[in-house]
């Protein structure tokens, strides 16, 4: 039974996921081709120089990226959940309610955390390839929130989407876009280092959050 709830998410989901991981690839290989153009005609010294010394972010573009793919897998799991009340129809399955949403919540995570994975590996290898190990560990701190915030808006968006009433609705989405602010704070490269174990732990502690939602979405509180 377990296999077949999480069979249901994989065929509602997986060409989204596979586009969308595309997408998060291409944008990452879109990043390399502008870094190669700067260094090709300003030349690598000056181009090293602009990132370590005049904080030129090189891997700006992809900010939003995790963002986009986290909460478009959670419209795309959870809308059709709520669509003429359906999950209602899961919660009459032979199983505990907790334990399938927790299943359903378990499949998309372990799908972005699949999805990121490609990315920032891709993301890593090539900047190890074209910048200096203290660039690289500058980058790779500062792209972790990124996609940390990718993980918090999938489990935000489906506590909000799942909920059945409008102005906890409201109040969770309030709520969960002050949240996110969180890991997209300015500053120079790097500058998330003493607080990237922190936004781990949050996003875990959020990472359930939709039990309170379809707590009373199960007991009718429409």
């Amino acid at each position: 039974m377990y296999k077949s709830v999480f069979y249901k998410e994989w065929i509602k989901t997986k060409w989204f996921l596979i586009l969308l991981s595309l997408i998060g690839l291409l944008a990452v290989g879109n990043i390399f081709l502008k870094v190669q153009h700067n260094i090709t005609f300003n030349g690598a010294n000056k181009y090293w120089y602009l990132i370590l010394f005049q904080n030129q972010l090189y891997f700006k573009s992809l900010k939003f990226v995790p963002l986009l793919i986290g909460l478009t897998i959670a419209l795309i799991q959870y809308i059709p959940e709520i669509m003429d009340k359906r999950i209602k129809l899961t919660f009459h399955l032979p199983i505990n309610e907790d334990k399938i949403l927790l299943i359903m919540l378990g499949y998309g995570t372990f799908g972005l955390v699949v999805s990121f994975g490609l990315i920032f590996s891709f993301f890593s290898i090539m900047s190890s390839h074209y910048f200096g190990k203290e660039i690289v560990d500058a980058a790779i701190i500062s792209v972790l929130p990124w996609f940390l915030a990718g993980l918090a808006a999938y489990f935000l968006a489906a506590l909000v989407i799942l909920e059945a009433i409008w102005k906890y609705r409201a109040l969770y989405f309030i709520a969960a876009a002050s949240f996110l602010l969180l890991f997209f704070e300015g500053g120079i490269a790097g500058s998330y280092s003493p607080v990237n174990f922190k936004l781990i732990i949050l996003t875990l502690l959020i990472s359930i959050s939709l039990i309170f939602s379809a707590y009373r979405f199960r007991k009718g509180e429409m």
